[in-house]
């Protein structure tokens, strides 16, 4: 036992910090807010601390429930790294409204989040995705006074408890006809033979996890959401649950279903063309940029499940470099969204009201372009590189007609990205009034790093990419 807890060091920090931070909140109230936020980002760069003392350790801990490994700990420093970025970001947007609860919140996610970035045992699985879930509900509907706000937190609990029923199920099945809920277990009896209830239990697991990424036909909570949550709780669940969704479905198909990759293939296959068709046509007639950024999110899953579909440790590989790129892409995103603001302080998500947005923010807007131009894909920015790695990986996998059609929808998703480029350097100022500045110097350093990396720059990380991504994916195989 005391050897297990020296191996999940991020996970004892987060929730020791977590729990002081709550307790802080609870006898001091909502007036030390500053306290609380500091309390939160000491945890998480404890814990991102731990993870790199840990990387490289090859070790499953409690059984056999738990791995630490490169994999999930490439995962966490991404987690963890969101977590971080959405803490600092929040005070300045809810101004009076800010509570402890917040970065407790954001602290126990985190703590979900990584328990699902490792999880080996079924049960974990559900127990890190619920932590997470749990928190997230919260989070969603935390502008108590708004009504958008309220919503979007019912809509999300409503429709993710509905996916936790139907990953229950599968979950259930799968113990059902395998007789474990370990991976490896479940791994040696696809290995002897597929039967029906093993498929069901395939289907309705990745069924459940196809919710948390907002996969098509999954995704119908994430425009909703994404609008009606607080802009750094929106930044939060574009960012950092999707790592860690992502890797917990990568594990499962991978480590769990490794034996059956041509019936899960074929589920990716189709989840992969649904949410980058969707995900780019479903953008072109939204006027709210958080709901047009939510379908771009939904559009990138696509993308990532391109690489997944392939079932190779290059395949592997393709996505977590992907993630990385995302992440950053996507923060640097709702930062100049969370920075976009009237002259009363009212925030702006209206896109028409960004048109002659470069004649009145012209460093912002530059920024935005590269991170628009980035999630489209368009060489020579790094959110290119990404993208070819996934459809190389798919070629490579002999998947080639989802290779070109990927292709061919990338350049209908496109489409929405340009117009607003277009819309804020080549359009006649609108009516609202952007005044100049408005940030503070942690957000304008994020964006302009975040946008320099994303430019040419990025190229020069590839060696060192392609060897961490190489080593956390070979975990898997």
């Amino acid at each position: 036992m005391t050897a297990d807890l020296a191996l999940i060091w991020p996970e004892l920090i987060l929730t020791i910090g977590g729990l002081v931070t709550l307790m802080l909140g609870t006898y001091a109230g909502d007036r030390q807010v500053g306290l609380y936020q500091l309390a939160a980002m000491v945890t998480l760069a404890a814990a991102a601390a731990a993870v790199l003392a840990l990387f490289g350790t090859n070790a499953t801990v409690f059984s056999g429930t738990l791995s630490v490994d490169s994999f999930g700990g490439f995962a966490k420093l991404l987690i963890y790294a969101a977590s971080f970025v959405c803490v600092v970001i929040a005070p300045r947007f809810f101004k009076d409204a800010m509570r402890a609860e917040y970065p407790v919140l954001i602290l126990f996610a985190a703590l979900g989040m990584g328990i699902m970035a490792s999880s080996r045992d079924l049960m974990t699985l559900y127990v890190g995705l619920e932590l997470n879930s749990l928190a997230a509900y919260v989070l969603a509907s935390f502008m108590r006074s708004d009504d958008r706000s309220s919503e979007a937190g019912l809509k999300y609990f409503v429709l993710g408890a509905l996916a936790s029923g139907m990953l229950l199920y599968g979950i259930s099945l799968l113990y059902g006809f395998s007789g474990t809920t370990q991976f490896a277990g479940i791994a040696q009896a696809m290995g002897g033979g597929m039967n029906n209830g093993l498929l069901f239990g395939l289907v309705f697991v990745i069924a459940g996890l196809a919710f948390k990424i907002s996969a098509v036909p999954f995704h119908m909570w994430t425009p909703d959401v994404y609008e009606g949550a607080p802009t750094p709780v929106t930044t939060f669940f574009a960012s950092a649950p999707k790592v860690a969704a992502m890797a917990l479905m990568t594990r499962v198909v991978i480590e769990a279903m490794g034996p059956a990759t041509a019936a899960w293939q074929q589920i990716m296959i189709f989840l992969a063309l649904a949410s980058i068709i969707l995900g780019a046509v479903g953008a072109i007639g939204q006027k709210n940029i958080k709901r047009l950024l939510a379908y771009s999110s939904i559009n990138n899953v696509g993308f990532m499940l391109v690489g997944l579909a392939a079932g190779t440790q290059q395949g592997v590989e393709s996505v977590l470099t992907y993630l990385l790129v995302y992440v950053v892409t996507t923060i640097g995103s709702f930062l100049v969204v969370l920075q976009l603001r009237d002259t009363a302080g009212n925030p702006i998500e209206s896109i028409p009201a960004l048109a002659g947005f470069s004649q009145r923010r012209p460093g912002l807007a530059a920024a935005m372009a590269v991170f628009l131009f980035s999630l489209a894909g368009i060489p020579p920015l790094f959110g290119f590189w990404p993208k070819y790695l996934v459809f190389e990986a798919a070629v490579n996998a002999n998947l080639v007609p989802l290779a070109v059609a990927g292709i061919v929808a990338s350049v209908i998703g496109a489409f929405y990205y340009i117009a607003i480029i277009k819309m804020m350097y080549f359009d006649d100022k609108s009516d609202t009034e952007i005044p100049a500045g408005g940030g503070v110097i942690v957000e304008d350093a994020v964006i302009t790093a975040s946008a320099l990396w994303l430019s040419v720059i990025g190229y020069l990380f590839i060696p060192v990419l392609a060897v961490v991504s190489a080593s956390a994916a070979a975990v898997l195989f």
